[in-house]
């Protein structure tokens, strides 16, 4: 079973892949260096969140079908 997410976390995911999908990967860390300059998130924990999210979305997408 996998985490559930909050849905502001994923809303501000989407919003951040649909304004800027060039700047996220499938790397954690990579991730959590563009949340924090493309936001304003004031909390690492929700910006380690957002990260976190996305990586995952994009690993999702980048399986083979």
């Amino acid at each position: 079973m996998g985490n559930i997410r909050p849905t502001f976390i994923k809303r501000v995911a989407f919003d951040l892949l649909d304004q800027h999908p060039e700047l996220f990967s499938d790397d954690f860390d990579h991730n959590k260096i563009m949340v924090g300059k493309v936001t304003t998130v004031d909390s690492i924990l929700l910006r380690n969140r957002i990260a976190g999210y996305i990586t995952s979305y994009k690993k999702v997408l980048a399986r083979p079908k």
